[in-house]
């Protein structure tokens, strides 16, 4: 019987069935032994203390480096209508998608 919290052969393969994957004997020797790697390492972090460490989603202070909003009169529309290539209704005309129903 394995230690206890040791990931077993049968534990992948019942995951695996789970998942509805199809692993050969060989792929089950080889994600077990990787799946308990990661599950080792997963439990080390977890045991680490972080009492007074503040949360994080970034190693490095990050700066907003985004202007100001600020109002700024838009262009006029008659002047960008006029450079269209196709206008219908006062708006921009473009071609149907194709395959769409008209």
């Amino acid at each position: 019987m394995a230690e206890p919290g040791r990931l077993t052969r049968e534990d992948v393969a019942h995951v695996a069935a789970l998942a509805r994957l199809h692993l050969s004997d060989a792929e089950l020797d080889l994600f077990t032994g990787q799946l308990a790697e990661v599950l080792d390492h997963a439990s080390d972090v977890a045991s680490l203390d972080l009492a007074g460490v503040a949360p994080t989603a970034h190693a490095m202070a990050v700066t907003n480096v985004l202007r100001p909003d600020e109002v700024r009169p838009g262009l006029d529309r008659d002047e960008v209508l006029g450079q269209a290539p196709s206008v219908e209704d006062h708006r921009f005309r473009v071609p149907r998608i194709p395959g769409e129903a008209p």
